[in-house]
């Protein structure tokens, strides 16, 4: 694959409560990515950035909300989020990898 295509894939790191808890639990990280990435490309640029080997990769599309302001009605964008499950005894540190 393209390096210069999987320095693109991922857009940002999602850290929530949730996502913390199933780092601890399963090794899983939340990772918003590009809209139209797919698993492979997914996991070979979390390999590539964060040095780890990635055991699986879900993926989802979040639709985006309507939200109003004043009388107008908006939508915020649609997003495409991965958890990404990384082999038992490896892990990323996001505070190193900024």
């Amino acid at each position: 694959m393209n390096k210069a295509r999987l320095m693109q894939v991922i857009l940002a790191p999602l850290i929530s409560e949730k996502s913390s808890l199933m780092a601890d639990a399963a090794n899983q990280f939340a990772f918003k990515v590009a809209k139209d990435s797919t698993k492979p490309e997914i996991a070979a640029a979390v390999e590539l950035l964060f040095d780890v080997e990635v055991e699986r990769v879900r993926v989802l599309n979040v639709k985006g909300k309507t939200k109003r302001f004043g009388q107008r009605v908006g939508r915020r964008s649609d997003w495409r989020k991965a958890y990404v499950r990384i082999k038992a005894g490896q892990d990323i540190n996001f505070a190193e990898s900024a």
